[in-house]
Order: structure tokens, then sequence, then C-alpha cells
């Protein structure tokens, strides 16, 4: 296949050079909205550079690059538009979360890729790494019993830059909503309800874009199942992903490495790491890569869709409703949102 990349940044950059190493991708483009970015990037992985001359631009994919599929990783509001214009070019399209960065952008996008009946997998790398694989497994199987608890983490090492807030849609839609999918995906349970509070001990500029360095949420699924959900920007030691699923035989937790910024309070116990996970990308590398495989494997028609644009949707909508929650200080049911 012939791949178009779309976004040269700092998902862009690493997704290059895992697409250039794909099974099925037998030629990668690059574009991206800085001709010079695209044509750096592709230099670095061989690639071709559509948009290496200012004439040209990311357009030129959906019209005379003759690709086979296209990859989105450019910044969070062009994503709705690219993914229609994917849908009505009748390309597959793999695409980072979000959607779009509310309900009716994200339904009106998914809306033109059902009406097109093309292929759209939403990037939500934690269903292919291996931890939560084989939690996933042990709850599905039995093993854990009933699960009446889930505890979620997801921490960052350093914040993001400031200029990132903005367009980012908060640390609940940018984030947790990792957290939201995960659960989803783990238990085949909805959530019900949220109640969500947040915080900001840190810089100013999370607060001056309407955000917040610092959140927890406790959820209820339709099965009567606790989950609580914590993430900050500020974890200097290390990055921390986490997911405990608690049961009445049996307690499993994906994460838990030797590379988990965790110290032990403990006499003799665990030590603090000696190479913590550094960032998200570090982290789940392999899942990253497992995840564009799958997705080059089901646009040539060898596999299903692993995580189809609707499962972007239902995340979002317990992301919003955490929003929603955050701002009024309240409970929130997800049947009143939306």
């Amino acid at each position: 296949m012939r791949v178009a990349l779309l976004g040269a940044g700092r998902i862009g950059s690493r997704h290059a050079a895992r697409l250039a190493g794909t099974e099925g991708v037998a030629e990668l483009v690059v574009a991206d909205a800085d001709p010079g970015r695209a044509a750096a990037l592709a230099g670095a992985v061989g690639a071709e550079a559509v948009g290496a001359r200012p004439a040209r631009t990311v357009g030129e994919v959906f019209t005379t690059a003759g690709v086979d599929a296209v990859v989105i990783a450019t910044a969070t509001a062009s994503h709705a538009g690219l993914i229609t214009r994917a849908a009505r070019a009748g390309l597959p399209a793999f695409c980072e979360k979000p959607v779009a960065l509310d309900l009716a952008g994200t339904i009106a996008a998914l809306r033109e890729v059902e009406a097109a009946g093309t292929l759209l997998q939403i990037g939500f790398q934690r269903r292919f790494d291996a931890g939560f694989l084989a939690a996933r497994e042990a709850l599905r199987s039995g093993a854990l019993g009933r699960v009446h608890t889930i505890r979620c983490v997801t921490s960052d090492a350093a914040p993001p830059p400031a200029d990132f807030l903005p367009l980012s849609g908060g640390l609940f839609r940018d984030c947790m909503v990792h957290d939201f999918d995960a659960v989803r995906w783990l238990t085949g349970r909805e959530v019900t309800e949220v109640y969500a509070r947040g915080a900001n001990g840190g810089a100013a500029f999370f607060r001056e874009a309407g955000d917040v360095d610092t959140a927890a949420a406790l959820l209820t699924l339709d099965d009567g199942t606790l989950v609580t959900a914590t993430s900050t920007r500020y974890n200097g030691a290390g990055y921390d992903v986490r997911v405990e699923l608690s049961g009445e035989r049996d307690q499993w937790v994906a994460g838990l490495d030797d590379r988990a910024p965790l110290t032990s309070a403990e006499p003799g116990g665990p030590a603090a790491p000696r190479r913590p996970w550094r960032d998200f990308q570090e982290r789940f590398e392999d899942a990253f890569r497992a995840e564009l495989a799958a997705f080059v494997r089901a646009a040539r028609g060898l596999g299903g869709n692993p995580c189809p644009g609707a499962e972007g949707l239902r995340a979002l909508h317990v992301a919003e409703a955490c929003e929603v929650s955050r701002r009024e200080a309240r409970p929130v049911r997800l049947a009143d949102v939306g």
C-alpha cells in the first residue's frame, strides 16, 4: 500500500518511523502544513514528502498523491475535517484521538464515514498493550470473579507546552479519555454516571486555558462497578499509566513493571526504578506499532477494525460528562449530556 502520514509533529514523526517498518506499507508519503518539516521527516525515514514545496499542501494527498490510506496525526482541531476528506475520497483512515473536540463535531465526522462506507480506526493504543490485553483476558475469562472496583492512573512526568493546552480540549478530553476508553474496552460495560473534580497547583497557563493540571473522577458502570480515575501533568518520578482490576477472586494490575515510577515505603520494599518511563511514546512504543499494523491489515482487507470511530465518540461522551461535572461540582449522568 501507499500510505500518507498527515502531520510531522511530535507523534507524527514517531509514526513515520513505525509505518516505514510496517508490513504491507510499500511507500510512505509525509505531508504537513509546514513544508520544511514534512521534507525533513520524509528524508529521515526515506519517504516522499508532499508539501516539500511551498505551493503544495496537505490537500494534495486527497487529489494527486495517489495514496491508498491515510494516517492522521495533525493538530486536534484539524482531525474532523481530514476524516471527512478521507471519507469523501474513499480512503481508509487511522486518526489519533479525538475525532473532534466536541460531541457535535465528532458525530458529524462519523456520519461522513458512515455515508461513505469507509474504514476509520481511532488511536487508543492501550488496547494493543500486552499488559492491558492480559488484564482484559483475565477479567473476561472470569478468573477475577465479580469485579467490584477498578482504579486507573495516568500521570505525565512533565506538563505539555503552554501553547498545546488551548487546542487540546483539556485534561479529561486529551489525557483521561484513554482511561475512559480502556475501562469500556476492558469490561465491555458502559459508564452511566460520573463525578469529577480538578485542581491547579502548577503553572498559571493551565488556569489561563480553562484547564486543570490534576483531576480525579469517580465513574459508575452499568453493572454497578465503581471506577476511580486520576491524572496529573506533574509526576516528577516518571510517566505512569496503570489500571487495577479488583475482583472477588483475584486482583490484577496492568502497567506495574520494573520501570513503573514507584518507590515502596516498606522496609526492604522495591526502590525507585533506575530507568522510569519518560513519556507515553516510550511506554507504549510496542502498542503504537501494533495498532498501526492492525490498521494496515484492516485497510488491506485482511482483518477487522479493532477500534472504530464510534469508540472515540463513546469515550469522549464520558470526558464531556466529567468536564460538566468539574465545572458544576455535581454528579452527572451520561444520559443528560449530549
